[in-house]
C-alpha cells in the first residue's frame, strides 16, 4: 500500500506500510506525547527489501561512477534545500535544539556530496609482471549487497555515512534506523527518492532490531553488514558472521579522554569542553567522558566549567537560546541518576547539576541537568563504563605518563582529545593514545573527508574519507596470458 514518504517504509522504490500493518509511535522526549504512528515491519520486510536491493545490485554497479555520483549530489542538493524543515522534525523526536539539529543535516548532505565525488576515485593498478607474456591488474569491485543498523542519537548522519558510501561504491543497501527517531530519516529518504536512485538501489525498514539483524545475517545475498551501536551487539554481530565469513563494518561504544596541559589558555578550554560535551547532552558516541587536567590549572579550570555549565539553558529544543533539550528516554535520566549516586556515596563531589530540573516545563519529558564532579574515586562506575549523557567528571594528573595512562585505560579506543600549545608534547601524546580518532585543540573532528571509527573494543573499519568508500569494496586481482 502507497504512503506518504513521510512516515513510510521505502521498498523497492516504492513508499509502504509493513507487510503486517503494525504502527509503532514516535515519542517526542519533550513531552512524552506520539509525534507520529511509523510502519513497524518484521521479518518479511527485510526479506522484501534484500530481494529489492539484490535485483538492483547488477544495473547500479554497472552504472559509471560519474552517473551514480551525479545522483548522490542531487541528494546533498536536496537535503540541503529541505534542511530547515528536517532539522525541526529531527529536534522534536530526539531533543537536541534545533541549530544542532541543523548541523547535523547538512553534516548528512556532506556526505552524500564527497562520496558521490569518491566515487570518481576508486582507482585499481597495473603491475609491472615479473615474467613475459602476462599483465596483472587489480581492481575494486562492489562487495554487494549491504545491511545497515543505526543508533537515534544522530538519526540522519548515522545512515547517511553508510548510505553514501555503500551507493558510491556501486553496492545496494537496505538500511534499519532505530524506532526511537525515524522520521528524520525518512525525510532524507524521501530526498533519495526524488534525487534519482533506481528502485531497489537504496531501501529503508522499521523493526524489531534483533529480527531485522537476524535476516541480514542469516542471508547469503547480504555480504556487508554496518552496524552503529553498543559494544555488547557489536560482539554478537560478529559472533553471526563468522557462519558466511560477512563482512562489517562497526562503530561501538566509547569512554573518550580529555587531556589538558598547563600552557592552554584556560577560560578558551573550558569553553570549548563544555560545549562539546553537553552537545546533544552528550549523547555523542565520541563525547568527552574523562576530564584529566593538569593539577597547576585545575582549580582555575574547575571554577570556569563550573560556571558555564550553570549558565547552560535546559528546555525546549525547538526554542531560540535552548543549550541542551530532554534526554531520549526515561531510562536515560535513571541511569544518569544511578551513576551518579554510585559516585556520591563512594566520595564524589557534584559541583554543578546531578538531579532533574523542576519547574514549569518539566512537569513531563525526560530532563536531566548538565552535571559536573570531581573526586570520582578508583571503582566507581564514571570511570570504567560508557556515560553517554550529560555527565562531566574532572581528575588531576601531575605528569605526563601519568595522563597517557589514565586516558588509555579502557576498553574503549574510538576518540580523544588533547589540548596543548607544545608541539613537541602533542605528538608525543597523540602517537601513544590508543584511539582511532583524536582532536588536537579540536573538539569536533568529525567530519565528511576523514576516516570515521575505533581501535579496540570500539569497533572496526571506518566511515568517511577514502577509507569509507574502501569498506564496500573488495578487490580482485586479474592474471592475464598474451596468448
Amino acid at each position: 500500500m502507497a504512503m506518504s514518504p513521510d512516515c513510510a517504509l521505502y521498498i523497492g522504490g516504492e513508499f509502504c506500510a509493513a507487510a503486517s500493518g503494525r504502527t509503532e509511535a514516535v515519542i517526542n522526549p519533550a513531552t512524552e506525547e506520539p509525534l507520529a504512528h511509523v510502519p513497524y515491519g518484521d521479518a518479511t520486510d527485510a526479506r522484501r527489501a534484500l530481494d529489492a536491493a539484490a535485483q538492483a545490485l547488477g544495473p547500479w554497479g554497472r552504472m559509471n561512477a560519474w552517473e551514480r555520483g551525479a545522483i548522490l549530489r542531487r541528494a546533498a542538493d536536496l537535503i540541503r534545500e529541505r534542511a530547515p524543515e528536517i532539522a525541526r522534525t529531527m529536534s522534536s523526536e530526539v531533543g537536541k535544539p534545533v541549530p544542532e539539529s541543523l548541523g547535523e543535516t547538512l553534516a548528512a548532505a556532506a556526505q552524500f556530496e564527497w562520496m558521490g565525488e569518491e566515487g570518481k576515485r576508486v582507482y585499481g593498478r597495473w603491475v609491472p609482471p615479473s615474467r613475459d607474456g602476462v599483465r596483472r591488474w587489480v581492481l575494486h569491485q562492489p562487495v554487494g549487497v549491504c545491511a545497515a543498523a543505526t543508533a537515534w542519537n544522530f538519526p540522519l548522519l548515522l545512515p547517511a555515512r553508510k548510505i553514501a558510501a555503500a551507493t558510491a561504491a556501486g553496492c545496494t543497501i537496505v538500511a534499519r534506523p532505530s524506532i526511537h527517531a525515524p522520521l528524520a530519516a525518512m525525510q532524507m529518504v524521501a530526498c533519495l527518492h526524488e534525487a534519482g536512485f533506481p528502485p531497489g538501489v537504496i531501501n529503508h525498514v522499521l523493526g524489531p532490531a534483533r529480527e531485522l539483524m537476524g535476516v541480514f545475517m542469516d542471508d547469503p545475498r547480504c555480504r556487508k553488514v554496518s552496524f552503529t551501536g553498543s559494544t555488547e551487539v557489536g560482539k554478537q554481530l560478529m559472533q553471526g558472521a563468522a557462519g558466511q565469513v560477512k563482512k562489517l563494518s562497526l562503530e561501538l561504544g566509547g569512554s573518550a579522554p580529555v587531556l589538558i596541559f598547563p600552557d592552554v589558555d584556560v577560560e578558551r578550554v573550558a569553553a570549548a569542553t563544555v560545549q562539546a560535551k553537553f552537545r546533544n547532552n552528550g549523547q555523542v558516541c565520541i563525547a568527552a567522558a574523562r576530564f584529566y587536567v593538569h593539577q597547576s590549572i585545575y582549580d582555575e579550570y574547575v571554577r570556569e566549567v563550573v560556571r558555564r555549565a550553570e549558565a547552560l539553558v535546559v528546555g525546549d529544543p525547538m526554542q531560540e537560546g535552548t543549550h541542551c533539550g530532554p534526554l531520549f528516554a526515561r531510562e536515560a535520566v535513571e541511569r544518569m541518576m544511578s551513576l551518579v549516586d554510585d559516585a556520591r556515596t563512594r566520595g564524589a563531589r557534584i559541583l554543578a547539576g546531578g538531579r532533574p530540573p523542576e519547574g514549569a516545563g518539566f512537569e513531563r519529558g525526560f530532563w536531566f541537568l548538565p552535571t559536573v564532579l570531581d573526586q570520582v574515586p578508583p571503582g566507581a562506575r564514571l570511570r570504567c563504563e560508557e556515560t553517554f549523557g550529560p555527565l562531566m567528571p574532572l581528575f588531576r594528573f601531575g605528569t605526563v605518563d601519568e595522563a597517557i595512562r589514565e586516558a588509555n585505560d579502557t576498553p574503549y579506543g574510538l576518540a580523544a582529545y588533547v589540548f596543548t600549545r607544545d608541539l613537541s608534547r602533542a605528538i608525543e601524546v597523540c602517537e601513544a593514545l590508543r584511539f582511532g580518532i583524536v582532536g588536537l585543540n579540536d573538539m569536533v573532528p568529525a567530519t565528511a573527508e576523514c576516516p570515521f571509527g575505533g581501535m579496540k573494543e570500539s569497533g572496526m573499519g571506518r566511515e568517511g574519507g577514502a577509507e569509507g568508500i574502501a569498506e564496500y569494496l573488495e578487490t580482485q586481482y586479474v592474471s592475464v596470458g598474451m596468448a
